[in-house]
Order: structure tokens, then sequence, then C-alpha cells
């Protein structure tokens, strides 16, 4: 008999507490300024059962940018001498990133 989950009570195998916790989350992405005129794209608001290491690890992938995961928020750099479109084009590209790893567009807030 296989393992079962103490959380949702279906086996290991048909655990749907993760999709669940994914549903209920709301995501946040912003801009945030940083030492000399750099700026970093900071996404939170993850649920503490997310791997957000595996999250971050992508998008900076998927991104070809730096970044880090620290305090349960992601943060990716921007670049130096960006302006707001390119800024706001790069978040609109991790919001999508988002929807493909399972996130719903509602979910997802870009400020």
């Amino acid at each position: 008999m296989s393992d079962v989950c103490p959380v949702c009570g279906l086996p290991k195998e048909l655990c749907i507490c993760e999709q669940i916790s994914q549903e209920q989350q709301k995501i946040n992405i912003r801009s945030s300024s940083r030492k000399y005129g750099k700026v970093a794209i900071v996404v939170d608001g993850f649920d503490k059962k997310t791997d957000i290491k595996n999250i971050g690890k992508e998008l900076k992938r998927q991104l070809a940018c730096g970044g880090t995961v620290k305090n349960d928020t992601i943060e990716l750099q921007a670049g130096k001498g960006r302006n707001m479109m390119q800024i706001d084009q790069q978040k609109k590209k991790i919001k999508e990133i988002l929807i493909q790893m399972g996130y719903k567009d509602e979910q997802i807030n870009l400020s």
C-alpha cells in the first residue's frame, strides 16, 4: 500500500495539496530601485510550501539575468540604465513564464 498524504488524505501519487496551494497564492511583480541607479524586479507572495528556489532558477535561466532568492522573495536584476518601458516588458515576460509554470493570470499582480 502506498503512503497517504496527511493533509488531503489521498495517496502521495495523487496528492493535490501543491496544486491547491498554488491556486491560492497572490503573486506580486514590482520594480525596486537600488544603489547606483540599478533596478531590481521583485517577485513575492509565494506560499511557504512553494519551492521558490527552483522558480527563481527557472526565471533567471529564461530571462538570462542574475538574481537571488531571499526572505521568500525572488530578486532579479533588471540592469542599469534601463528605461521604464524595458522594465515593464521584462515584468510582463516574468508573468508569462509564471503562467507557463501553472499559475493563473488572475493570481499575478503587476505593479
